[in-house]
């Protein structure tokens, strides 16, 4: 009985010591601060610089652990491959994604409604709005005027096979987003086929969001204890008294929004191609040629990130190649002019895009064309000049210059002309010490005339 009671003794101190550590490690717990939420700002057109600042942001928020990543939306769209990228990395991601579009008068235009679409918290502000998702054709309205005419109380239809093409591939990855989040597919489809657009309170009446706030923390207090789907498992949010800490972009994500910038892009290209057409114009000067290569390669790398017209990049080569021959063998302006022209037709097709920020601005286009028309205008009248200009070098200089006779016997002799001693031969008699001009060159033989005669005029 005595050892029975003793062992009795010892499991229930064990059982104690067990809950006493379990208690401890739950103070502990708590004790510890919990990672804050960590905020985005996506203002502005979505690029790839936009991308980055994403992709970068959320493999740090599963590096610290981070519960909630709020990206604060306010843009009038983007590009369509930098959108995707984003709404991969949300989808893939560990951390829950909450979409804001904030503040009052923001709007989650055309891309935005897609990336509202793929987040798992979707919410807005008051005095914003979501919507107009159609994809535009480059280069014109994708729909036809007599049909828009008459039917503007249905809402524009698609008259090209292109079009339709990208309206129903943006129509059925919207409402496959719609789908996996649990959200108004209808409307979904309605924004890219028809343009609508909806108010924050319309949206969270329609289904289209998950709730309206006017704040980050209002936004946390009310995403608290709503359950998401993460990839393999769902998560109950506990975001309520949460801290805040924004993100913001780091230098290299700063750099490619610069560069990406297709004003920047070609303004840094035509200075690496000027670069080095000076270095090739004046070898050796090394400053030039080692600044336009590193202007070219950075150029380049910034168009590999933009979605480019294959058609308008070779034109803007054929015109750069063009204006690189003027310089080389001048044409009074003709390979010139055409590589004005063929830069200036690349130019204008260059990016594939609908969206006007990432669009060449036609001041650009014209003052870049202005400028190299310019510089080859100067090439072409240096080189007029140049061709009725006095020779001044070379022995066609010689044809012109004055020399005095030497000796003189049947019609050739010997003429000191420009310090040295010529064979010489002519048509008239001649004395030693008469002054002669010279009109032309047979090899090494110079043929004169009297200075005073009509023909040596």
């Amino acid at each position: 009985m005595a050892a029975e009671r003793r062992s009795e003794s010892a499991w229930r101190t064990i059982y104690y010591l067990r809950l006493v550590a379990m208690l401890l490690g739950l103070l502990l717990t708590a004790a510890q601060p919990r990672p804050p939420a960590i905020v985005l700002n996506l203002d502005g057109a979505i690029g790839p610089a936009t991308a980055s600042y994403v992709s970068r942001t959320l493999k740090q928020a599963v590096r610290e652990s981070a519960p909630l990543v709020i990206l604060r939306l306010d843009t009038p769209g983007g590009l369509d491959t930098s959108m995707r990228a984003i709404i991969r990395d949300i989808l893939a991601s560990p951390v829950p994604v909450a979409t804001f579009v904030s503040p009052s008068g923001a709007r989650a235009a055309s891309a935005g409604t897609f990336l509202l679409y793929a987040s798992h918290i979707a919410a807005m502000a008051p005095g914003t709005n979501v919507g107009a998702a159609t994809p535009v054709q480059v280069g014109g309205l994708p729909f036809g005027g007599d049909e828009q005419d008459k039917k503007k109380e249905q809402g524009p239809k698609s008259t090209d096979a292109m079009t339709a093409k990208a309206v129903n591939d943006a129509v059925a990855y919207i409402r496959s987003l719609a789908e996996m989040r649990g959200r108004n597919s209808e409307w979904a489809e309605k924004a890219v086929r028809e343009a609508a657009s909806l108010s924050a309170s319309a949206a969270l009446k329609e289904g289209v969001i998950d709730l309206e706030a006017r704040s980050v923390p209002e936004l946390l207090q009310k995403v608290d204890g709503r359950q998401v789907s993460l990839p393999g498992k769902k998560v109950t949010l506990h975001t309520r008294g949460l801290g805040v800490r924004e993100v913001k972009p780091e230098w290299r994500t700063a750099l490619l929004s610069a560069i990406t910038n297709p004003n920047v892009a070609v303004i840094i290209m035509m200075v690496g191609i000027y670069g080095l057409i000076f270095e090739f114009i004046n070898p050796g000067s090394i400053y030039p040629g080692t600044i336009g290569a590193i202007c070219l390669l950075v150029g380049l790398y910034a168009f590999a990130a933009l979605p480019v017209n294959y058609a308008g990049l070779a034109l803007m080569a054929l015109g750069i190649g063009l204006m690189v021959a003027e310089h080389f063998a001048p044409s009074l302006g003709i390979l010139g002019i055409g590589g004005v022209v063929s830069f200036i037709l690349g130019a204008t097709i260059l990016i594939d895009t609908d969206v006007p920020e990432f669009r060449i601005a036609w001041p650009l286009i014209g003052g870049l064309a202005g400028l190299s028309l310019a510089i080859i205008l100067s090439i072409g009248r240096l080189a007029f000049t140049a061709r009725h200009s006095r020779i001044v070098s070379g022995r066609e200089e010689m044809i012109g210059a004055y020399g005095v006779v030497q000796d003189w016997r049947g019609g050739c002799g010997h003429v000191f002309a420009h310090g040295e001693r010529w064979n010489a031969s002519g048509t008239a008699r001649l004395k030693p010490g008469a002054r002669v001009r010279v009109r032309g060159l047979d090899g090494l033989t110079l043929r004169v005339d009297p200075a005073d005669s009509p023909q040596g005029e």
